[in-house]
This record gives C-alpha cells, structure tokens and sequence, in this order.
C-alpha cells in the first residue's frame, strides 16, 4: 500500500487530501483545498494564492486517475463541488440525511444534484466496501470536534489492504471525543491521519478542557497502538502548536504532512500577516482585493 498526504495546512493551503494506492485501487480522500478567508484581519497572500492554484491542479490530476474519491464532510477544504473530477468515479461521501447539520446538508444536497449522473454516489457512514482485495470502511459520524458543536459531523476513513491498515480520521480535531479515539485504538491502523485540535480557538470556540481532552485522547491512542501518526490541519494554524499540545510532542510520535514528505512546514495562513508586511504596495493590494470582494 502507499500512501501519500498530499496537501494539509503545514504545505500552506487548508486541506487534508490524501492519496492512498493499493494493488488494484487508487483512492483520494478529501480531495480539495481551501483558504482562510480572514486572517489577523487580513485575507489570504499572494504566496496562499499561489499555494492554493499549485494544491488545486495537483489534486486534480490525481483525482482524474483514481477509481474512487472519498468525502468526509461537506466543508470546502474537503469536498470542490466546482471540480469536474467526479465524472465516472465511485464516490463515497457522508449522508446528506442524517447526522448533519444543516449548512452541509445544504451544500451536500446541491452536490448531490450536480455529481449524481456523473458518478457512482454512495452515501457510506457506517458501511464497509470492497474493491478487488481492498476493504475501504467509514466510521458512522463523529463530531467534528467536540460532542454537539454546531459544525456537525464527519467520517472516518479506513483503507486496507495487503495487511496494512490506514485511517483517516479528518476533522476529528485531536480527536476530542472519547469514542472517536476508542474508535482509532479499536481499528489499529498502521498509519493514522488525523486533525489537530484548533487551538487557534482556545478560550473562544475551543475550551482548555476541550484541549485536555484532545491530548489526553492523543496520548492513549500513541500508548495503544503502534501508528504512525501524521497530525495535521487546524493545529498547525497556531503558531505555538506544539507548546499547546506539549505532552504529545514529546512523544516524538507526531509528523506533520510536510514531516511526512521530508519537507519543512509552510504554515502560511498562520503567517500571513508576516506575508502581508513584506509587500510593498501592501495597501493598494489590499484595497483591490476589497473592491473586487465588493467591500467598500
């Protein structure tokens, strides 16, 4: 089995794309990317721009190859409902029908009406599939992180094959549920990909006990299994991520995407301002992408 992470906030773009080719079968989980749209009040940089529009065309030729996508969730850093990749592909994605809240069962339902004739949709929380010799199973919703936040739910992706095991584990953020770690610990994967917690958010849409209980939940799941864990996504938007998640850092379990690929972070989001500053027509850049957002 290999498996690639494409794409993740630590590569400079909001994303957690990941290829995953087996004997038989080539799979893209979450193939997109996005932006945030305000930062330090501030929107995206050139240099984001630029990380974005390189993550779009290579998730595009990527998915063009593959026999199956996957979505998670309904969250445009995770699904492109503007992509025309979808096209006589087998596409597993989170039911728009139940376990949802209702801006992804909006987006979720338009998606359905553009892809369905296009593809082989399948609706999968909670089902397991098998293509040739791969087994690829979703978990059944898990919040997208902690229990009844309004941001709804996603799903956990598990591919196996030849004896290996990958998961997926999306926007689980930490995971900060008890079940969703009981889940990963259960699975056993060999490989896990998993959101950090946003810590970006701590005392605001993120509490300190949400956070303990995302790294305590991290730390079970380092002393349970054996994975090899890529952690990713909302936490590297934080400067200080790994002071915030102190204790699972010194594991030395933890690699980024861009660890993964031998690569250094470019947490670009998290330095925009820093991007911003360095730009010498700073102001006028900024008042053309005003007028063109149609702010006054």
């Amino acid at each position: 089995m290999k498996v690639k992470p494409l794409f993740s906030d630590s590569l400079g773009v909001r994303s957690m794309a990941t290829y995953v080719e087996t004997p038989g079968c080539k799979i893209l989980i979450d193939p997109s990317a996005a932006l945030g749209p305000v930062r330090y009040g501030l929107p995206p940089s050139p240099e984001e721009f630029e990380a974005l529009q390189n993550a779009k065309q290579e998730i595009h030729k990527i998915a063009k190859e593959c026999d199956v996508l996957t979505i998670s969730h309904y969250h445009y850093d995770h699904y492109d409902p503007t992509e025309n990749f979808y096209a006589g592909k087998t596409v597993y994605a989170k039911d728009i029908r139940a376990s949802i809240n209702k801006s992804q069962a909006h987006r979720g339902k338009d998606f359905e009406l553009l892809v369905k004739e296009k593809c082989n949709l399948i609706y999968s929380d909670g089902r397991e599939f098998q293509h040739g010799k791969t087994k690829i199973k979703f978990s059944m919703p898990t919040p997208h992180g902690p229990a009844g936040i309004v941001l709804g739910y996603v799903l956990m992706t598990i591919i196996e094959s030849g004896g290996k095991k990958v998961l997926h584990a999306s926007d689980a953020q930490g995971p900060v549920v008890a079940e969703a770690a009981e889940y990963i610990i259960k699975e056993n994967p060999d490989v896990l990909i998993i959101d950090g917690p946003p810590t970006l958010f701590l005392g605001w849409k993120f509490s300190m006990k949400n956070l303990e209980d995302a790294q305590d939940n991290m730390l079970r799941i380092i002393k349970e299994t054996s994975a090899e864990i890529i952690l990713d996504h909302h936490l590297l938007r934080d400067l200080k991520y790994k002071e915030r998640f102190a204790k699972v850092y010194a594991t030395g379990r933890p690699k980024t995407f861009a660890e993964y690929a031998g690569k250094e972070n470019t947490m670009l989001e998290a330095h925009r301002k820093e991007l911003w500053a360095k730009i010498q027509n700073r102001d006028e850049m900024l008042e053309k992408m005003r007028t063109a957002a149609g702010e006054e």
